[in-house]
């Protein structure tokens, strides 16, 4: 329930006065993974924030291009409100904004209960299932990105930036002319987000940066403020830093890969067991069944835009089917081959435009239910993958993947019936404009010959 220490907070106004910082960017994820929120003076800290900040709840059903999408409680209710609390205890000075640090919130309906619709909240009721079983989840987020200068002459109004083929892995200037990456990667580390890697990826422009893993609920702050903090440093720059999962018809997709393991109370790592099979305990095993055994549900959430499905197929080191194998990058769950503390699942399954606390929700809720179900794995992968006649195919589609999410009730059930059907609500909108939409394709597949 809501609950404001006001104490804490004119401490947290004093110390920030102390540091000459003077504004504090208030901010929390929609639905989507976009930063919402709200620059508030220091010198009014306490007195604006004592109560929570009113936003619209409504927020949660608007859509990139300003719809308001009519969710449970939103429009036709008259647009009533929700609190965001700022969470003092992740308080961090801005290092490319100088006087001005950054908060996240948790969003509170305003009879106190915690908002269902806020994605740190479905997050919070996963990891509370953890820990009744007594474990403590862990993270660790991987995530590509394009960088795009302006280009009148491009269709988009956008190239990509430091064209080049075959750079793949390269760091320095040779793919980043300017060594934006290095620079954002000095940032981000002052941000305190606990980067440790980053590089060029497969395509000009393309890049990525890994996050240390840490419990899930700091893992996913941290990667929700990497995106946003991405965007912000290309747009000083004037150019445009992207998560789209495939922006562009002649290059590869960006993934969000997740590193997920659990440890227990004395901070063993559940999923080694020297004397198990593959060196994976039973709770190991179980975590990768239940990741399969619900991936076609978890896809929605992991792959949750229309473009996302155009990143998929054979021979794009993006999955495309239900499949788990020993350190083999073709496959939907890989195994990385470290055991003992490092002992850990990768589920490659994410696009880099996944909301960061819903794909990790997703992650962890499935496989909370493979462990608490103590299901078995089938075969793993031998060899390449994307062989159909090895594994049944992820859906293929928006379309499929929510009625997946929607028929899949004991998950659905573990994430909220209410942020379910604002989900829902949310894509089916999303799938209803599109299908509207007079796309470049068919002007030029159809306009000169028909």
């Amino acid at each position: 329930m809501l609950h404001v220490d006001a104490h804490a907070m004119e401490a947290a106004q004093a110390e920030l006065t102390e540091q000459n910082i003077d504004v504090v960017r208030l901010a929390y994820s929609d639905l989507i993974g976009a930063e919402r929120g709200r620059d508030l003076l220091v010198r009014h800290l306490a007195r604006t924030a004592g109560d929570g900040v009113a936003f619209c709840r409504s927020i949660y059903g608007t859509s990139p291009m300003g719809d308001v999408v009519d969710i449970d409680g939103g429009l036709s209710a008259g647009l009533p409100d929700v609190l965001a609390v700022p969470d003092l205890s992740t308080i961090r000075p801005v290092p490319w904004e100088p006087g001005v640090a950054h908060v996240l919130a948790d969003v509170y309906n305003p009879d106190g209960s915690p908002a269902q619709e806020s994605p740190r909240t479905v997050l919070r009721r996963v990891i509370d299932r953890f820990a009744t079983l007594d474990m403590r989840p862990m993270i660790g987020p991987e995530l590509e990105f394009y960088v795009m200068e302006e280009d009148p002459a491009a269709p988009n109004g956008w190239r990509r930036y430091g064209e080049g083929t075959g750079n793949v892995y390269v760091a320095g200037r040779k793919g980043d002319p300017e060594n934006t990456l290095l620079a954002a990667l000095r940032q981000l580390e002052r941000f305190g987000l606990d980067v440790v890697a980053a590089n060029h990826e497969f395509a000009s422009g393309q890049f990525e940066i890994n996050l240390w893993h840490s419990d899930a609920l700091d893992a996913a702050d941290r990667a929700f403020r990497f995106k946003n903090a991405i965007q912000e440093l290309a747009r000083i720059q004037g150019r445009m830093a992207t998560f789209m999962a495939k922006p562009f018809n002649d290059e590869g997709g960006s993934g969000f890969h997740l590193h997920f393991s659990c440890w227990g109370p004395d901070g063993a790592a559940l999923f080694d067991d020297p004397q198990g099979e593959d060196g994976l305990s039973q709770i190991g095993r179980s975590a990768i069944a239940g990741v399969l055994a619900h991936a076609p549900a978890i896809t929605a959430l992991l792959n949750p835009t229309i473009n996302s499905y155009k990143r998929f197929g054979p021979d794009t080191l993006a999955p495309w089917l239900i499949d788990w194998g020993l350190d083999n990058r073709s496959a939907m769950v890989r195994i990385p081959p470290e055991r003992g503390r490092a002992a850990r699942l990768e589920l490659r399954l994410g696009d880099a435009s996944a909301n960061p606390y819903l794909a990790i929700a997703a992650l962890m809720a499935a496989a909370y239910l493979g462990i608490r179900d103590k299901l078995e794995p089938p075969a793993k992968l031998e060899g390449y993958g994307y062989d159909v006649s090895k594994a049944d195919r992820l859906p293929g589609d928006l379309p499929a993947a929510i009625a997946a999410l929607e028929a899949d009730t004991e998950l659905a059930d573990l994430l909220g019936p209410q942020f379910i059907a604002t989900f829902l609500a949310y894509k089916r909108n999303e799938l209803e404009r599109f299908g509207q939409w007079v796309t470049d394709w068919e002007f030029r597949e159809y306009s000169y010959h028909l």
